[in-house]
């Protein structure tokens, strides 16, 4: 039996920046393995630009974009804050506004969200 798609509502895109590509493979294994998101798309060496503590600052990062569950964010975002160097990790729920059926019911099914929310 196919798993019904969740209401776009309850699809989730979660966007994280790490400093390097081997630590975002590292925390990406980690949350797909805990079921807390489907799959985790590594995007290497960003420039970010941004302010910090008064100054501006220049970095490469590397961005991480999760497909998940809205309700899983907040243990996502516990898990990768577990996992990461930052002070203040960037670590964003985005909402999909549009997707395949086929595509939500696969975030559906690899998305253990009665087992993770026990």
């Amino acid at each position: 039996m196919t798993a019904s798609p969740p209401p776009l509502s309850e699809a989730l895109f979660v966007y994280v920046t790490t400093p390097t590509p081997e630590l975002a493979k590292v925390i990406a294994k980690a949350i797909v393995a805990q079921q807390l998101a489907a799959c985790a798309n590594i995007i290497p060496s960003m420039t970010s630009i941004y302010r910090w503590k008064g100054a501006v600052e220049e970095a490469l990062e590397t961005v991480l974009i999760f497909k998940t569950q809205a309700a899983l964010f907040d243990k996502l975002a516990k898990a990768v804050k577990a996992l990461h160097p930052y002070e203040c990790a960037c670590i964003i729920g985005l909402p999909l506004v549009a997707g395949t059926s086929d595509y939500l019911s696969w975030i559906r099914a690899e998305t253990d969200v009665d087992r993770v929310m026990d």
